[in-house]
């Protein structure tokens, strides 16, 4: 499938969470083999020849695309959470929201010196939440080989924050 066609399965719901807001649904995409397996497919292609070692996926819809990719590549994956979902030692990061802050964590063992990481979500809008990622995988010092995204909003101006890294999405807005 094209990303037209993709785009095409992406469901918008008006005012939600809150009013004001167009809410970009994947999981009517999701929901059909062919379309999930284009989208995991469209996300993947710039990276097959880049020896990635480690996926990084970011919680949570991150993780029904790091999963697959990761196998495809025969690389290593490795979940960047919210604070207190990993159980052994972790590094973390808070990032700022556009209403107060979050922070996420990685285990500290998760990714050796020099790795070479793509880290995915499915979702680039402000960039804050994967800039926070980036510092994680840099903290850790992994070679960050790009950061791909099934949808990118384009108006948000996400891209702008991830200056001198390869940044890839299927579908814009």
């Amino acid at each position: 499938m094209t990303p037209e066609e993709l785009r095409a399965k992406v469901r918008e719901i008006p005012d939600f969470p809150k009013p004001g807001i167009l809410f970009y649904d994947i999981t009517t995409l999701l929901k059909e083999a062919p379309a999930y397996r284009s989208a995991v497919d469209l996300m993947l292609a710039p990276y097959l020849d880049a020896r990635i070692e480690i996926v990084v996926g970011m919680e949570s819809r991150g993780f029904i695309f790091s999963g697959p990719m990761a196998y495809q590549l025969g690389a290593g994956l490795v979940p960047v959470r919210k604070l207190g979902k990993l159980p052994a030692e972790t590094i973390s990061v808070e990032y700022a929201l556009e209403y107060g802050t979050n922070t996420l964590e990685v285990h500290r063992d998760a990714i050796a010196p020099g790795q070479r990481v793509l880290i995915v979500d499915d979702l680039l809008a402000t960039g804050g939440t994967v800039q926070g990622t980036v510092e994680l995988v840099e903290r850790l010092q992994g070679d960050i080989v790009g950061l791909s995204f099934l949808v990118e909003l384009s108006f948000l101006k996400g891209r702008e924050r991830l200056t001198d890294r390869q940044v890839t999405s299927v579908i814009q807005y």
